[in-house]
């Protein structure tokens, strides 16, 4: 298998990744990107795809999708997705950062795009849903992670009848499916995300729902039922099963993102519960893992609304250097920035605007903002943040339905890493709404080098 472009070049003996965070910093600036393209809940009956944008200011075709790689079945719901290999597999040099994982959400189907030719990916792989489910009676992957053994694990939020509490999924090197990851799942009622870190032996997940209630829409009603998620759960990772979790109460509703920091001696991270609309910190100073709230985003009353708008905090990262955190507000409609030096006490550095529903209409390169900014993907040296504005088809018809008629937006948004602050680059903008077949929604972003939501460092 041959290497990517992804090692810096004092590392190009090892495998794939970088050897420490800092040395990701110092890696080459980013050239293209790829993020999902779905047609879900439209009118447009395709199946979704990879799009490739340019993202080097010095190419000619800049701020352009230049290839898209077609998935061949309709209704997939692409979401997140991630690589084969990163920084966990840096000491291994027969491992390269070169096939993408993307699953469907909606229809478990997993396919694997081979990135060899990294402007122009293909499609290499498809495993059905049917096979993921007779073998591990499991469905609906969501977060994907190399593992530094060379296998790769999903968190799977369903079981084979869309019910929770799900598990984890192993796919082996040849992406053969390898079982479920867990020795127990006792304890845990629902999964979405997670994140490892192997030098404190602990892997941390989090709560959505059940596919068969997340998927149809967003019910208030099963919120007062008990069908979302409060918790997050700490794994004994070497043992595969539950150690401590934490039930963060009502102020902790829908526990989303995990983040652990980048510095992998770190007992630090942070996960942000989206209903509740606040920010937890956890760390482990005396043995025993322990979760404070970091912040909280009060809700807005808006003309038209039966309740005070919730900010919707549905996505979060961590800087490489682990200085700066950055969220976003999809239903408030703005994008933080906090600077962590100190952990337990962020500090508001930045905030710019992307849409969202009170009132505070954006506009870049002539387009107004639609629907508000969800995905987040941060630069390896921390300077640029890219910005995408899809949740989940379902979620996206009810509260913002003009989306399956305009199509996404990708903006990239100019970090101050000196002194903090963030401003729209107003250069560059991917219009979804004008693919060739028809508005598409767009989803989660990755690079070929790697970036601040997927490197994990052993």
């Amino acid at each position: 298998m041959q290497h990517t472009h992804d090692q810096h070049e004092n590392h190009v003996q090892c495998g794939p990744g970088y050897a420490s965070p800092m040395e990701a910093m110092k890696a080459e600036r980013e050239k293209v990107l790829y993020t999902v393209a779905l047609y879900d809940g439209t009118s447009i009956a395709l199946p979704g795809y990879l799009a490739t944008i340019d993202v080097d200011p010095a190419s000619p075709t800049y701020s352009q999708v230049i290839h898209r790689t077609n998935m061949p079945n309709v209704g997939d719901e692409l979401h997140h997705f991630g690589w084969n290999a990163c920084s966990s597999c840096h000491g291994d040099a027969h491992k390269a950062r070169r096939f993408l994982i993307v699953p469907g959400f909606v229809s478990s189907r997993i396919h694997i795009i081979d990135t060899e030719d990294q402007r122009a990916p293909r499609l290499h792989k498809v495993i059905e849903p049917e096979e993921i489910k007779t073998k591990t009676s499991l469905s609906a992957p969501h977060s994907v992670h190399c593992l530094a053994d060379g296998h790769i694990m999903i968190s799977m939020l369903g079981d084979a009848e869309g019910n929770s509490p799900g598990g984890f999924l192993l796919l082996d090197e040849d992406f053969n499916i390898a079982g479920r990851w867990e020795n127990s799942a006792d304890g845990m009622p629902f999964n979405y995300d997670f994140w490892y870190q192997p030098r404190q032996n602990v892997m941390v997940s989090s709560e959505l729902g059940a596919p068969k209630t997340y998927v149809p829409g967003f019910n208030l009603d099963d919120v007062a039922a008990g069908r979302y998620g409060r918790r997050i759960h700490f794994w004994d990772w070497e043992k595969r099963r539950i150690i401590q979790s934490v039930d963060l109460g009502d102020e902790g509703l829908i526990p989303l993102e995990v983040r652990f920091h980048h510095n992998p001696d770190s007992t630090h991270g942070y996960v942000g519960a989206a209903l509740s609309s606040t920010l937890w910190h956890w760390n482990k100073p005396n043995g025993t893992w322990t979760v404070e709230k970091a912040l909280g985003i009060p809700p807005v009353e808006v003309e038209g609304w039966p309740f005070p708008v919730p900010s919707l905090i549905t996505d979060l990262l961590l800087s490489m250097d682990d200085r700066y955190l950055y969220l976003s507000n999809w239903l408030h409609g703005d994008i933080r920035q906090y600077d962590i030096s100190d952990p337990s006490q962020p500090k508001l550095t930045g905030q710019v605007w992307c849409g969202g529903v009170l009132g505070k209409d954006e506009t870049v390169k002539g387009n107004k903002l639609q629907g508000g900014p969800q995905m987040l993907q941060l630069s390896l040296d921390g300077r640029r943040l890219y910005v995408t504005n899809s949740l989940l088809s379902s979620w996206d018809n009810q509260f913002y339905p003009d989306l399956a008629r305009t199509g996404s937006y990708l903006l990239q948004v100019d970090c101050d890493t000196q002194n903090g602050g963030l401003k729209i680059n107003p250069n560059f903008y991917i219009d979804f709404g004008r693919e060739p077949a028809g508005p598409v929604r767009a989803h989660e972003m990755r690079y070929p080098g790697g970036d601040c939501t997927s490197d994990i460092w052993v």
